[in-house]
């Protein structure tokens, strides 16, 4: 009797020592968020948690700077351009690894995928070099390029997944009742595979959005995205004023995973990434 019942707490004991350390792993996670936002609303001159009254004093400050402002349409000009760059890229590259026949696919498979390991401070340099060598450095051309190429493996790894366990046989039906291969491909190939590459070009998105090692190499003063603006200011200045604009951010890439989760599901892109 006494064995049953030990048996039964240690099989209950089980899901809520995974579930307590996931709450904490969690926790862990998102109380530095936390943090950032309660101070943006201070109402002292310096950073102070927990925060000392309210206020939107430092959101209207930070909103009210032409360069900031400036520094926000870049950063979405990047952002945006990127990710489009990468969708018509990533999508016919990973199409070809899934089903070419070419020899040394899953090389080329490897090397698309490369920049997800190494660091992005050595993309940085490197974009600098070539960009310098071809005459556009410290451009948006080579910030451009060098955030190309962070996102593209996003996007090729989610579409590859869902091309996972896609019926060809679709595509050889619609074909047999007439359809031309671009036909087959938009009406549906694209609509079986597109929860993929929305959710990649969505993580893309906040890639970008977020990247510093990437464009402070390739960037100057007069044109920075925020991350860079942000950098930069840290170092001779700290007020709630850079609370807020990190707030912004948080805000931001907040709204695109809500987003990810309204047109996909999270559940779905932890299902295609295992």
């Amino acid at each position: 009797m006494s064995r049953r019942l030990s048996i039964r707490l240690r099989d209950a004991a089980g899901p809520a020592l995974i579930s307590a350390i996931a709450w904490l792993v969690l926790a862990y996670l998102v109380l530095p968020l936390v943090v950032v936002i309660a101070i943006s609303f201070t109402t002292t001159e310096y950073l102070a948690f927990p925060p000392v009254g309210f206020t939107l004093r430092w959101y209207q400050r930070f909103l009210a700077d032409p360069s900031y402002v400036d520094a926000i349409l870049l950063s979405a000009r990047l952002a945006f351009g990127a990710t489009l760059i990468g969708f018509l890229l990533g999508v016919p590259a990973a199409l070809v690894l899934k089903r070419g026949r070419l020899p040394g696919t899953q090389m080329l498979a490897n090397f698309f995928l490369s920049p997800l390991i190494l660091p992005a401070i050595i993309i940085g340099v490197g974009v600098l070099q070539i960009s310098g060598t071809l005459g556009f450095a410290r451009s948006f051309e080579a910030m451009l390029v060098g955030h190309v190429v962070i996102i593209l493996p996003y996007i090729v790894r989610t579409t590859l997944a869902s091309l996972e366990g896609f019926d060809i046989s679709l595509e050889e039906a619609a074909q047999d009742l007439g359809a031309s291969g671009p036909a087959t491909f938009f009406f549906v190939t694209l609509p079986l595979i597109k929860p993929g590459i929305i959710a990649g070009c969505l993580f893309g998105l906040i890639m970008s959005w977020i990247d510093v090692e990437v464009s402070i190499f390739n960037t100057v003063i007069a044109q920075s995205p925020i991350p860079v603006k942000v950098f930069n200011y840290v170092q001779y200045s700290v007020d709630p004023m850079i609370a807020a604009v990190s707030a912004g951010t948080i805000y931001i890439a907040f709204v695109l995973v809500l987003l990810l989760d309204r047109l996909v599901g999270l559940d779905k892109v932890a299902g295609q990434q295992k």
